[in-house]
């Protein structure tokens, strides 16, 4: 065990890097830690509770059909944001507008608290992502403008993967680090040091079933895709399919189609974050033209394109 890093003695010794921090964002970075753990609790024995399985008989604000655990794990992330004082506002994917904790703290979350939560019910994947900037705003309330923020100035990005092991990855703008819980005392341990992603991989993720509703451009590199015998791999959990192209090397589109031009994932609470941490493991991410983190929302539940993975492999679908 003397080897072993924890989340909270890394979180410690990086505090270093932000030279006359407070301390608030390590304790923020710690609220997801516990949060990440409740959740984790919830999802391993939801086989076992048929109260936590299914649908909640609502729908979000993207006209979504909310899951239990969608509610479950919203509710939780606000309280535990709302408890640690760092945080005077949330927009989360779940919510129709900011949620106000109206206590001065100094940073904004966004997030969507569970990624991929319909594939619960089988026993797939799913997640949690999270992105924190500071508050740009004066006056006694945070307001649309800190949130409507370029991905570029996020101060910090993870997200949390519940699968066959829970991990939690981060980044504060130096460098990408992953976490997995040790079931056995509880506690995440560094088990991903200064991620990595490859330039060029071998799976490329995308939804076959648009095919017809592609444009002749990302059906040309699709067929490319084929030919260079690349693996198909999408599993409709952004976070785990994200997830496994970080470690191997690949690419994940969700272009726009004709049904939907501006895409289907959610800038501020899916785009943004993960962009910032592909980006800070050496990879790439684009609308398709634009670099994902140059883009100025305009809206709070604001949608766009996504081409994001291993370098290489983004440039070559922006060609197609």
């Amino acid at each position: 065990m003397s080897d072993i890093k924890t989340l909270s003695e890394f979180i410690v010794e990086r505090q270093a890097e932000f030279p006359g921090a407070s301390g608030d964002l390590s304790s923020l970075l710690t609220a997801f830690r516990l949060a990440a753990k409740i959740v984790n609790r919830e999802v391993n024995k939801a086989g076992l509770m048929a109260d936590i399985l299914g649908a909640e008989g609502t729908e979000n604000v993207q006209g979504e059909a909310q899951q239990k655990l969608d509610v479950y794990a919203n509710n939780l992330f606000i309280r535990m944001m709302k408890t640690q004082g760092a945080v005077c506002a949330v927009a989360s994917e779940e919510d129709d507008d900011i949620v106000h904790f109206d206590n001065g703290g100094k940073y904004v979350v966004t997030m969507d608290p569970l990624d991929g939560s319909s594939n619960i019910d089988v026993n797939v994947s799913i997640g949690t992502i999270f992105s924190i900037y500071k508050r740009v705003s004066s006056g006694p309330k945070a307001t649309l403008e800190d949130f409507l923020q370029p991905g570029s100035a996020q101060v910090a990005a993870g997200y949390i993967v519940y699968g066959s092991s829970t991990m939690l990855v981060y980044s504060t703008g130096h460098g990408v680090n992953g976490f997995t819980l040790d079931p056995s005392i509880g506690t995440f341990c560094l088990s991903y040091p200064d991620m990595k992603t490859p330039d060029d991989g071998k799976i490329y993720s995308i939804n076959e079933g648009n095919w017809y509703e592609f444009s002749d451009g990302v059906r040309n590199y699709i067929d490319a895709c084929k030919q260079k015998k690349m693996s198909a791999r999408y599993i409709g959990s952004l976070v785990a399919d994200f997830h496994r192209n970080l470690l191997k090397g690949g690419v994940y589109l969700y272009p726009g189609t004709t049904k939907a031009p501006k895409g289907k994932l959610r800038l501020l609470y899916e785009a943004n974050p993960l962009a910032f941490l592909v980006e800070q493991a050496g990879g790439m991410a684009t609308d398709g033209t634009t670099r994902i983190l140059d883009l100025k929302p305009t809206e709070l539940h604001q949608r766009c394109p996504l081409y994001i993975g291993s370098r290489n492999m983004v440039e070559a679908a922006m060609k197609a």
